[in-house]
């Protein structure tokens, strides 16, 4: 299958986890693909990876100005885009009492200013009828011990994603999000916790997964690539879940 035969796609994020596994299987199937990190060992190994002619790009979607210089280069080197994954994110929890400014401003700027800044100069790049994606999770749904900050960065993108959705259907630009579950990247030694923590954090998210076990970030690709690809002419301002079942909506 070559769904993506002639597509160009960005993704932010995408130098490890969901983001570098949904560029693999777009190039796979024909495309061409962009991808943005920040940190240095994940940039080498996308680049790595990744087939020759692949734009892999250093680019922190904490700083604002990261938008400004990211649409350029893409401008400059690949021109337009059929679709965009804003996938770059930053997941941390810390109890009520703990959590300051530095904190919270950390997380909503990564995970809610970083793609709208980027949304705001990307929009006129991507093709009429191309797709955008954002990366929400399943924590804005479970009501976790420490995740007040976390839970409503990514519930922000869900809502950003239904306004989009209705701004940009008159170019047929359909835009949704994907809510990942309890996946097997390193999201959960990025909390903060020490390992003792996270492997009884682990353990006991698993038992409360439906399908008993953590996802792969290929098995969240694989719904990130339809949603991103013409399969999902028809999906717009809609919410995946790729969770195990673990959220009780």
């Amino acid at each position: 299958m070559a769904r993506f035969d002639g597509k160009k796609i960005l993704i932010t994020g995408g130098t490890s986890g969901i983001g570098l596994a949904t560029a693999l299987r777009i190039v796979e199937e024909g495309g061409e693909v962009a991808v943005t990190g920040h940190s240095d060992d994940h940039l080498k190994d996308a680049g790595e990876k990744l087939p020759s002619g692949s734009l892999v790009l250093k680019n922190d979607a904490t700083d604002p100005q990261a938008a400004v210089d990211l649409a350029k280069k893409i401008q400059d080197q690949i021109g337009g885009i059929d679709g965009a994954f804003l996938n770059a994110g930053y997941g941390k929890f810390r109890p009520a009492e703990e959590v300051d400014q530095e904190f919270y401003d950390k997380l909503h700027n990564t995970n809610v200013r970083g793609p709208v800044l980027q949304m705001a100069q990307l929009k006129p790049m991507i093709s009429d009828k191309g797709a955008v994606l954002l990366t929400s999770s399943v924590a804005a749904y479970l009501g976790q011990p420490g995740g007040a900050v976390y839970a409503a960065a990514k519930a922000s993108l869900a809502a950003i994603a239904r306004s989009w959705a209705a701004e940009l259907s008159e170019r047929g630009i359909r835009v949704n999000s994907v809510a990942p579950g309890p996946i097997d990247t390193n999201f959960v030694a990025n909390t903060g916790m020490s390992e003792e923590e996270q492997e009884q954090f682990a353990e006991q998210i698993k038992k409360q997964v439906p399908l008993g076990r953590f996802g792969t970030a290929e098995e969240v690709a694989a719904v990130c690539c339809f949603l991103l690809s013409d399969d999902a002419s028809y999906v717009t301002g809609s919410e995946y879940f790729v969770d195990g079942g673990i959220a009780k909506r």
